[in-house]
């Protein structure tokens, strides 16, 4: 395969990974969570709503009832993180969402089983195709909505009130509790609305790989690089990560001896940025 046309078709997972990257990186800043369980809502959220939708009514009705049902459970779980958790550390509340998602998961299999469940795309096939470039309408469905909640986040939180009380309790909670801030309130909020963008995302995204609970949950770890490229603080280098894991991989299929290797990309991306990050602690210890 061509490898330019190889690594633009990789951008169809890459747009899925910038747009959770961009999540991850939201939910670190305002919520002081990694919020592993994002991916595992959207993917419970969307095997709901393909059996609460009619058929008649999908793909637009479950992706609908999709996003509906994963802001709601990620409301609830936002709940019971800021009730429970309100002054633990960043790492114990990390750790509850990790449990969340071992919960989710099971669920999933539980109530729908471990086989493929049947989600209807309702963005498939390419928009632009040649034969140098192959570029899906999903990539750029992904990667416009990953841009638009990036730019939106970013004027929410300059220009307006409500972005003006979520920096205050980004920053120092207790001090905005003391000033009267709804706290509690402003949190489930980026919950909410984290979740329905995550229920977007894995509505969306359907058939890219195999529409199982252990497979779609997988989507994480390449979002997770997405967001360390940006070191869970700068939303732009989130989206430019996503797709350049989904470009790389892409690119490593075009070599049959390397494809193996395209599922290592993100754990490399980790390791890497993560090296990356300690270098001055290490430089100052060699020194």
């Amino acid at each position: 395969m061509n490898p330019l046309l190889a690594m633009t078709a990789g951008l169809t997972a890459g747009g899925t990974f910038a747009l959770f990257g961009v999540l991850l990186t939201i939910m670190s800043r305002l919520g002081k969570v990694v919020n592993f369980s994002q991916v595992a809502v959207g993917v419970f959220a969307a095997f709901m709503a393909i059996r609460i939708v009619p058929k008649d009514m999908q793909p637009w009705g479950s992706l609908v009832v999709g996003m509906i049902v994963a802001m709601l459970l990620s409301v609830l779980i936002g709940f019971i993180v800021a009730k429970w958790l309100g002054d633990a550390s960043v790492g114990a509340r990390s750790a509850a969402t990790v449990a969340i998602l071992l919960g989710l998961y099971s669920l999933s299999n539980l109530l729908f089983g471990t086989r493929a469940q049947p989600v209807l795309p309702p963005f498939k096939g390419p928009l632009i195709q040649t034969d140098w470039i192959n570029i899906s309408q999903l990539a750029v469905v992904t990667t416009i909505a990953a841009i638009v909640v990036a730019v939106g986040t970013k004027l929410v939180l300059r220009y307006t009130m409500v972005g003006t009380r979520l920096r205050a309790v980004s920053d120092r909670q207790d001090a905005a509790e003391l000033m009267g801030i709804n706290v509690m309130g402003l949190q489930l909020g980026v919950w909410a609305v984290t979740g329905l963008i995550a229920g977007f995302g894995i509505a969306v995204v359907a058939n890219i790989q195999a529409s199982d609970a252990s497979s779609m949950i997988t989507i994480f770890i390449p979002s997770a690089a997405a967001a360390l490229v940006g070191a869970f603080r700068r939303l732009d280098l989130a989206i430019i990560g996503g797709l350049g894991v989904g470009a790389l991989q892409g690119l490593l299929t075009a070599f049959p001896a390397l494809v193996l290797l395209k599922d290592w990309v993100p754990i490399l991306v980790i390791v890497v940025f993560l090296l990356w990050t300690e270098r001055k602690e290490v430089w100052d210890v060699a020194r």
